[in-house]
């Protein structure tokens, strides 16, 4: 594959080591992703006017993409109020308190609960579900919600979505692109997944507990009121008087669940995934705070159900306005160029990112422990567009390429880079992506990335030096 980098790649890939930089810096990342918007729309339109609309373009694009993420943790927010100013929450997780009774136990636990649903179900339904309920048994334990938002999106976007033996649509694409059956990339991926996930999932408990006990632990929490995170007292005394019996309200808390499990059940029998999946659990959500918000309040029902969503839509819309730049800017890297800016990249393109994957596959020397390094940082740069899933038929392609250049290793190379390119663009280490867990858990996105930082690069060590001996 013979790819022409131009002005538009450099300036891209200049801007990415700029935000990077500023990200492990803790340091906030608008006016670089702006600006960098602005440059690559003028190398595109040689125009001022169309860069500087391409700014607005751009943003509207990224909210586009994330619109269904803000409305899923939007609604299951609103609904979680309500839960928690009537106690049905404390009545619902009350017997799942007796097997999580440790920090560590909640830690493992809502991780395999989250692993389990999300072979399933796919994430983004599964982190909704598992965080509603099991959120407020973890904080009650003494786990941050910062650990809880890191076994959820651990577990869930990492080791369950890099694996996909279920759904299987991620190794039906990279399959696909390298012209090998399902079964045997599924087959290769398999020790790859499990090293990654060990790895990444021990060393991102133990830093958690080693700062804890140095007191360095940062919670991340989005602080403002209306948040995800339980009332406090004073809270829960400027809302609208209550209306529920003991009765009802342990009714309730059986109900919601068994709603919820119903859910999981319509999935698997209607074979919904993704959006769909997400749009059942949404309706349900609408559904429980309607119901229970006409019960609590009587008379001030009606005025209290749009309250809650003002609430939730409040907190959605505030968790992702500092995310929206940098996605706009990453999603410059795949569709969305041509989609503002037209057929502009050189011919023969498939978008920035994959290009500079392409370039750097065509610059390094073919073996097998090149290869496998060569893959995983192939996956990880292709996952930069925070999808995990748009570059890893790129990755297949490309370990084809290495496969028949070495004679040998083409599924494990093929899985190799599939798990990278979902571990890091989808939901464990770009903000944008892992935005669901973080905001059920009322945490920064950017904070939660923070922590998944030092994991994932282990485990991404662990797991290329493993694919090194399979190859």
């Amino acid at each position: 594959m013979d790819i022409h980098l131009g002005a538009i790649h450099y300036v891209y890939l200049v801007f990415i080591v700029f935000i990077l930089a500023l990200l492990i810096r803790r340091r906030d990342t608008t006016m670089i992703c702006v600006a960098g918007i602005f440059a690559l729309g003028l190398l595109a339109t040689e125009t001022l006017s169309g860069s500087v609309s391409g700014i607005f373009n751009s943003f509207v694009y990224a909210t586009k993409e994330l619109l269904g993420t803000i409305m899923i943790i939007s609604i299951i927010v609103a609904m979680s109020r309500i839960l928690i100013i009537t106690g049905i929450n404390e009545a619902m997780v009350a017997p799942l308190t007796r097997f999580l009774r440790t920090p560590a136990m909640a830690y493992w636990g809502i991780g395999l609960i989250m692993m389990v649903t999300s072979f399933f179900f796919w994430p983004s339904p599964a982190v909704a579900l598992v965080g509603a309920v099991l959120l407020p048994v973890a904080l009650r334990v003494g786990l941050p919600a910062l650990g809880a938002a890191m076994a959820m999106n651990l577990f869930g976007h990492g080791i369950a979505l890099s694996g996909d033996y279920i759904i299987q649509g991620a190794p039906k694409l990279t399959a696909d692109a390298a012209g090998l059956p399902v079964s045997s990339v599924m087959e290769a991926s398999i020790p790859l997944v499990i090293v990654m996930g060990l790895v990444t999932t021990v060393a991102a408990f133990w830093m958690m507990r080693r700062d804890q006990k140095n007191g360095t632990w940062r919670d991340g929490l989005v602080s403002f009121k209306g948040g995800a995170g339980p009332l406090t007292a004073a809270e829960a005394e400027d809302t609208a008087p209550v209306f529920m019996s003991a009765n009802l309200r342990k009714g309730l808390a059986i109900a919601i669940p068994l709603l919820f499990l119903l859910d999981l059940v319509g999935m698997f029998a209607l074979d919904l995934q993704g959006g769909d999946a997400t749009a059942l659990i949404g309706g349900t959500a609408v559904f429980i705070l309607i119901v229970i918000t006409l019960l609590a309040h009587r008379n001030q029902g009606l005025e209290k159900v749009t309250s809650y969503l003002i609430e939730g839509f409040v907190f959605g819309f505030k968790v992702f306005g500092p995310v929206i730049p940098i996605a706009a800017f990453f999603y410059l890297g795949d569709s969305a160029f041509t989609e503002l800016y037209g057929s502009t990249l050189p011919a023969g393109s498939h978008g920035i990112v994959n290009d500079l994957g392409v370039a750097l596959a065509d610059h390094v020397p073919l073996n097998g422990a090149v290869g496998a390094v060569t893959l995983t940082v192939i996956g990880a740069i292709t996952g930069l567009d925070g999808s995990g899933f748009s570059g890893i038929s790129l990755a297949g392609s490309i370990a084809q390429m290495f496969a028949a250049a070495i004679h040998s290793g083409a599924a494990t190379l093929t899985a190799l880079g599939q798990v990278t390119a979902i571990w890091v663009g989808g939901g464990t280490l770009i903000p944008w992506a892992l935005i669901p867990a973080a905001a059920i858990c009322g945490v920064s996105p950017f904070e939660l990335a923070r922590r998944n930082l030092k994991p994932v690069l282990l485990g991404l060590a662990a797991m290329t030096v493993v694919a090194m001996f399979l190859v």
